[in-house]
């Protein structure tokens, strides 16, 4: 049977990474235990797959909770809204991943959610028209983001913690991949994690997805120990190079030096050439791009660099930069 033991930690003290966010949610969580109240709603922002559902399971098992996930997009009417909240018990937590996607209508109405615990609802039309304010349970609300500009400071300031979760270095990466290999069962040389964790993009996610491959690999291929030439043999078929760039990575750097002749270029104009969505290009390759120095964001638009050129075998003196 496949083995399915999740590779999440399960408390801050397992969580490796993000010292310094960990730090505020250690303080937040000890004082709402020594009050015995609710720990304070929490906005958790950052790249993608760096830890912030992973925070919100942790926060509610430290709590001794219950979490209920929803994603954005899912809450549609004031309805919605009540049913999910009215769901929960007291100190339970409503994680919301992907908030700043709420209608600005579900967001206002939040707001004495998050202050009062409460909704005020109008029942009925016209003259016959009443309202009244439906008590809540005392919850938590954890959202997650990777857009906090795209949240109204109104919104922003109805919670008590805003932690911005930031890559990770292949150091802390290197350790969370030895105690997932564990996990998963397999061995990987101290140069094969090095070689994994370089190429993960700054994120767990990633990592952990490249490791259930690795696993993969090591089954069919019956390997009790992998090392660092089965590792870049596993990238190579996953199509990653020895930069840690994927496919869409190169695509996006040759589109900017050959198509637009090195740039600048605005996001929608990169996105239609490429034909890929403008939110998979900002949020996840764009970040790592940049954190390799490949390329620059301008008041103009993005440019490639001369790192950017080389990686892609582009002379520099062909473009205009």
């Amino acid at each position: 049977m496949e083995d399915r033991s999740p590779l999440r930690p399960l408390s801050l003290e397992d969580f490796i990474g993000q010292d310094k966010v960990k730090k505020l949610l250690k303080i937040a969580l000890e004082s709402a235990k020594k009050r015995n109240s609710t720990i304070d709603h929490i906005l958790f922002y950052g790249p993608p797959g760096t830890g912030k559902t992973t925070l919100a399971t942790i926060i509610a098992r430290e709590m001794g909770k219950e979490i209920k996930i929803v994603s954005a997009p899912m809450i549609e009417k004031k309805g919605d809204l009540v049913a999910l909240i009215n769901s929960l018990q007291e100190g339970d937590i409503l994680f919301i991943d992907e908030i700043h996607r709420l209608t600005r209508h579900i967001e206002e109405t939040l707001y004495s959610a998050m202050e009062d615990f409460r909704i005020d609802i109008v029942s009925g039309g016209g003259l016959k028209a009443r309202s009244f304010s439906l008590n809540l349970p005392k919850f938590t609300l954890v959202g997650a983001t990777t857009r906090l500009n795209l949240l109204t400071a109104p919104f922003r300031s109805r919670f008590g913690l805003i932690c911005r979760l930031e890559l990770y270095t292949e150091k802390d990466l290197t350790h969370i991949g030895r105690k997932n290999a564990e996990k998963l069962g397999i061995y990987l040389t101290d140069d094969a994690l090095y070689e994994l964790s370089r190429c993960a993009r700054g994120t767990p996610r990633i990592l952990n997805q490249m490791l259930r491959r690795v696993r993969d690999f090591a089954v069919v291929h019956e390997w009790s120990v992998i090392d660092k030439e089965k590792i870049q043999l596993i990238l190579k078929e996953l199509g990653i190079d020895e930069n840690g760039l994927d496919r869409m990575d190169r695509r996006i750097l040759k589109t900017i030096a050959r198509t637009f002749k090195g740039g600048p270029v605005g996001l929608n104009s990169l996105a239609l050439a490429l034909n890929e969505d403008r939110e998979t290009l900002e949020n996840i390759h764009e970040p790592y791009l940049i954190k390799l120095g490949l390329i620059v964001r301008t008041s103009r638009g993005r440019k490639i660099t001369e790192k950017g050129l080389k990686i892609i075998g582009e002379k520099t003196g062909n473009l205009l930069l």
